[in-house]
């Protein structure tokens, strides 16, 4: 849902609802409503005008249809949905920025203006994403993208292989059989599917249980940049299909209690890894040498 269409939607269930509007039906009042710029409030209410919703008078000014709406199904739309669809755009603009080095600062103005929301909006999506270690704000500079090194993704790699096997091992107790199968479930392919399916809360099952608030604290703060990259670039389905099975493996040992197993299936997982690492690195150098 773009942002014009949570709008137009917004418009249509309050007018159901209550056969009025809580504001004054202006693009100065609705902007200021929804915290965007005038542009997707303008594309929503000439979309509103052509299905007979709305419409303008002689003198600019608008006004309601009434009854425009009656026999229509609307659906009301999810809180925040437009703010939830904004900040996944801007996500994926930072990581594919981060991944090909351009670390020049993001300008608040400048982003709200591109994607046409409001500046407290992005400045909120910004916050997220500098907590999810994507980006970091400099005083008097801007927000910087965290540019993506191959030599820091292998060391994060041997750092998550060491400090995960030792939350498994400090996990053992805290396991569940029935969660387990269930996550089992989630990891295959759904009956009479061949897409495959990846439940990535696996890791976070038994880095929750370990008890040890650093081993939680390196993963809480780390491997949100990490996996955000390495979800973007590489998942492909073959990728996705292999990282199904190794995580199958991993709580197939766990169900029958083979530690030994389970460990050797994590770290073979984490380890494989790299390959793909390796994958995303040759696919983006070979754009650059094609732009």
């Amino acid at each position: 849902m773009t942002i014009t269409e949570f709008i137009k939607t917004d418009v249509k269930a309050a007018l159901q609802a209550q056969g009025k509007l809580p504001y004054k039906l202006t693009l100065g009042a609705m902007s200021e409503h929804y915290k965007v710029s005038l542009t997707p409030v303008r594309h929503a209410i000439d979309e509103l005008v052509d299905e007979g919703v709305i419409r303008r008078k002689d003198n600019g000014r608008l006004e309601l249809v009434p009854d425009a709406l009656k026999g229509r199904k609307v659906e009301t739309p999810a809180p925040a949905a437009y703010e939830k669809n904004l900040e996944e755009q801007i996500r994926k603009d930072v990581i594919a920025r981060s991944l090909q080095q351009d670390t020049e600062y993001l300008r608040e103005q400048a982003t709200a203006e591109k994607y046409g929301a409001g500046r407290t909006v992005v400045r909120q999506i910004f916050s997220r994403l500098a907590g999810a270690g994507l980006i970091e704000h400099v005083p008097r500079c801007g927000w910087r993208v965290r540019a993506f090194s191959e030599q820091d993704m292998h060391d994060y790699l041997d750092i998550r292989e060491m400090l995960e096997l030792k939350a498994l091992d400090l996990a053992r107790k805290h396991f569940d059989e029935d969660e387990l199968r269930e996550m089992l479930k989630t990891n295959r392919p759904a009956r009479g599917s061949d897409q495959s399916r990846l439940d990535f809360d696996l890791h976070d099952y038994w880095i929750e249980r370990c008890g040890n608030r650093y081993i939680r604290e390196f993963f809480a703060r780390y491997s949100p940049f990490y996996n955000a990259l390495f979800n973007y670039a590489v998942i492909d389905e073959k990728v996705k299909r292999e990282m199904a099975q190794e995580h199958c493996e991993i709580i197939e040992c766990l169900l029958e209690r083979d530690w030994k197993g389970a460990r050797q299936a994590l770290s073979n997982h984490i380890r494989d890894q790299r390959e793909a690492v390796s994958r995303m690195i040759e696919y983006l150098n070979c754009n650059k040498l094609a732009s």
